[in-house]
């Protein structure tokens, strides 16, 4: 088979790349764990749906690069259908073996736990119909549910930031239809983009203001976003500041805000975390958000050793992110339009 991938990736890039997949996917689970509390659902480390859809959602960037091959070339609709597996392990009890086309992800049984999953992530994956821009589901949702899974796209880094930023903003519009919602999602896929090519958060976040601005709605996202960056240069990071930016309440925005701020000011992972994680407002998904972000800016060695061994499902997340590395950096050599890995296409179907 072709290894143009191999070519185009050197070495030392493959392994950078990896770090940054496992931080950001890793970071994710372990701040949603610390978010949710401890002994939460019976057993710390406990992940919430955050850190599910988040997996599925890369199970469909996956899904969207095989099935290249075929000419079907559509994300929002891969993404969609990995939701809609997600959605399933919330009505069922566990994995449908008869269902050949799930891949590997959907037959993980500790997966089929329902952990707070948003209403609006239920019922706009309630049925097949995809929401879009222009007929979003659910229009008037503007909680963090659809922010909370998108930071994957961000890892797609081969990709130009105005893409990413639309695909974000797409697939979000498929449970939450508010303006907010879905440019808060792609403003966190811009900056997860940003640090994982190896920027600065601070850049990272001036180029996705830069690709908010001029979009309907941007207003409020805009402004969460200026006031996160504005509150670092106003003193200590305490909860106060934290709480100040709007954490207690379940606004994509604000989560979104919160998050970075956390990422900006966080002396280490740890520090940033517990930061992002104190207060009475959705913390999982803020301890989600800003773990993705210092995940994707640090690599993985930067996570506490000890969170990580409490973590639920970090072989799952492991194997997924390792997926996730290689088909971006070898998938040439995994499938063609002629050729393929059966092994490959067994784990990520086509269909």
């Amino acid at each position: 088979m072709a290894t143009t991938a191999a070519a185009v990736w050197g070495r030392a890039e493959q392994q950078d790349f990896r770090a940054r997949v496992r931080g950001c996917l890793l970071g994710t689970a372990v701040g949603d764990a610390l978010g949710t509390g401890d002994e939460a659902f019976g057993r710390r480390g406990a992940v919430t749906s955050a850190t599910q859809m988040s997996l599925f959602t890369v199970d469909g960037l996956i899904r969207a690069q095989v099935r290249r091959d075929t000419g079907a070339w559509h994300p929002p609709t891969d993404i969609h259908r990995a939701h809609l597996r997600w959605a399933a392990t919330q009505r069922d009890w566990g994995p449908d073996e008869r269902r050949k086309d799930n891949g590997w992800l959907a037959r993980e049984e500790w997966l089929y736990a329902r952990r707070n999953p948003p209403r609006a992530c239920l019922t706009g994956l309630g049925d097949e119909r995809i929401g879009t821009l222009a007929a979003p589901k659910n229009p008037e949702a503007a909680d963090s549910g659809a922010l909370a899974r998108s930071a994957p796209f961000g890892l797609l880094v081969g990709w130009e930031p105005q893409l990413v930023c639309q695909l974000a903003v797409e697939c979000a519009a498929q449970t939450h239809g508010a303006p907010a919602a879905t440019l808060a999602a792609g403003a966190l896929a811009v900056t997860v983009h940003g640090v994982a090519r190896g920027g600065s958060v601070e850049a990272a976040v001036a180029r996705a203001l830069e690709l908010l601005a001029g979009r309907p709605g941007h207003e409020p996202v805009t402004e969460a976003l200026t006031a996160a960056v504005g509150a670092v240069r106003e003193g200590v990071p305490d909860a106060g500041r934290v709480t100040g930016l709007g954490a207690g309440e379940d606004r994509a925005e604000a989560q979104l805000a919160t998050a970075v701020y956390c990422a900006l000011v966080a002396e280490d992972v740890r520090h940033g975390l517990r930061l992002a994680t104190v207060h009475d407002g959705p913390a999982s998904v803020t301890g989600a958000v800003a773990g993705a972000l210092l995940g994707a800016l640090h690599g993985e060695t930067a996570l506490p050793p000890a969170w990580l061994a409490e973590l639920e499902g970090r072989a799952t997340v492991l194997e997924l992110a390792d997926d996730f590395s290689m088909e971006m950096t070898q998938g040439a050599a995994l499938h063609t339009a002629t050729e393929s890995s059966p092994g490959w296409l067994s784990r990520y179907p086509r269909a």
